[in-house]
């Protein structure tokens, strides 16, 4: 019997986090206009593999040094034309929800020197700078092009993605983030 109510507990329980998380993913998927409308929502968080990163000047870098915040992480790099136009509203979104962490990681081939040319130019001021110089992480997200933003919960698990340049501060994307946020 106990056996019985234990595994009743336990379907009622994933049914009803189930059932949560297809709400909230219904309450953020109708706030999504404009750019948002790329923004896929996961049902269920996926985990991300293990990857070393490293700053500007090679010291190793890793996600786990965002666990505990809501993440946008943007994969990008100096030669994509749609990356360069979008990382000026990162930063904005950045000063505007300062609780969040936007994560710009450059992936490729990107000398250190032409990513500082291009954040000095672009008045990027309150973003951190991370590599992927061997693009080992990008290739284990399976990111085949460029731009690809990825929300990360405070897990570090990926919850949505989008595929293309967006503008993320926009109040719509703000919205958005603010409704995943606030689904926590």
């Amino acid at each position: 019997m106990r056996l019985f109510l234990a595994a009743l507990y336990t379907a009622l329980t994933l049914g009803a986090n189930v059932a949560l998380a297809e709400d909230v993913a219904g309450n953020v998927a109708a706030l999504r206009e404009g750019d948002m409308k790329k923004l896929a929502l996961h049902e269920i968080p996926v985990d991300l593999p293990k990857a070393a990163l490293v700053t500007l000047d090679d010291a190793p870098a890793s996600l786990e040094d965002y666990r505990g915040k809501w993440v946008v992480l943007n994969f990008w790099a100096t030669w994509c034309a749609p990356c360069r136009a979008e990382m000026p509203s990162l930063n904005r979104l950045q000063q505007a929800m300062p609780d969040l962490a936007v994560v710009p990681v450059a992936t490729g081939r990107n000398e250190p020197a032409a990513i500082e040319r291009f954040y000095t130019e672009a008045a990027i001021t309150d973003l951190p700078i991370l590599r992927d110089p061997k693009s080992e992480l990008s290739r284990q997200m399976g990111v085949m092009a460029l731009p690809v933003t990825v929300i990360l919960n405070p897990e570090g698990q990926e919850v949505a993605r989008m595929i293309g340049d967006a503008e993320w501060d926009s109040a719509n994307a703000q919205a958005v983030l603010a409704a995943l946020i606030d689904s926590q």
